[in-house]
């Protein structure tokens, strides 16, 4: 009985997000009320209350479904022995572009987060999350593009922080594009060679052809 209520609640949990992604794109953050996530998912309020303390913690509920695995796979950059932290961020790097294609959810999420909030009265909160995930992601990719330069003896033409912004600013500004009108452009190709055209302008290796195609 204990685990039965706990996978209902679960899947109370999930249902919550999934009608709050929907409701979200539909009528904007600022402009959607968690009576209508509800009513969305078929439940109430209290519902709600029970597993999110307000609509911000909604929201980055919903964003971490989709960015924790991404957020994890730049944590494991170049900790597995005998493995290039070049090739795996280069590969985590279009990984993302890839997913936001491919997968409705991601690329559902992504435009909400791009486009659809406000960051004032109680959406102030999320606009906390969205930088503690971007300097999360500067700082592991600072810390690969040191051990990479390391590992390949490359004297970055500019500090590791600062090469890591670009190719942040690379890759946001590359999906925040794409969303205006996903039909104008492949950004994954796009990607993989603003990528790779980036790092060996600091001074890496521009990886074999079939590194490339993976």
């Amino acid at each position: 009985m204990v685990r039965r209520t706990k996978e209902d609640a679960l899947a109370t949990r999930h249902s919550l997000l999934d009608a709050a992604e929907h409701v979200f794109s539909e009528k904007g953050v600022s402009r959607s009320s968690l009576n209508d996530i509800a009513v969305a998912a078929g439940t109430t309020r209290g519902a709600i209350y029970w597993h999110f303390k307000d609509k911000a913690d909604l929201f980055n509920a919903m964003m971490e479904r989709v960015t924790l695995p991404m957020e994890e796979a730049l944590e494991q950059m170049g900790r597995e022995p005998g493995r290039d932290p070049l090739e795996d961020m280069r590969q985590s790097a279009v990984d993302v572009l890839r997913k936001m294609v491919n997968d409705p959810v991601v690329q559902r999420v992504f435009e909400v987060a791009s486009y659809k909030v406000e960051y004032v009265g109680d959406a102030l909160p999320i606009k906390q999350r969205h930088l503690e995930a971007r300097n999360g992601c500067l700082a592991e990719m600072t810390r690969s593009l040191q051990a990479a330069a390391d590992l390949h003896r490359c004297a970055l033409p500019m500090p590791a922080a600062m090469a890591a912004q670009g190719l942040h600013a690379i890759v946001d500004g590359l999906i925040q594009n794409w969303l205006l009108s996903p039909g104008d452009f492949d950004v994954v190709s796009t990607g993989q060679q603003a990528i790779d055209t980036f790092l060996v302008g600091l001074g890496f290796p521009r990886p074999a052809p079939q590194a490339r195609a993976l």
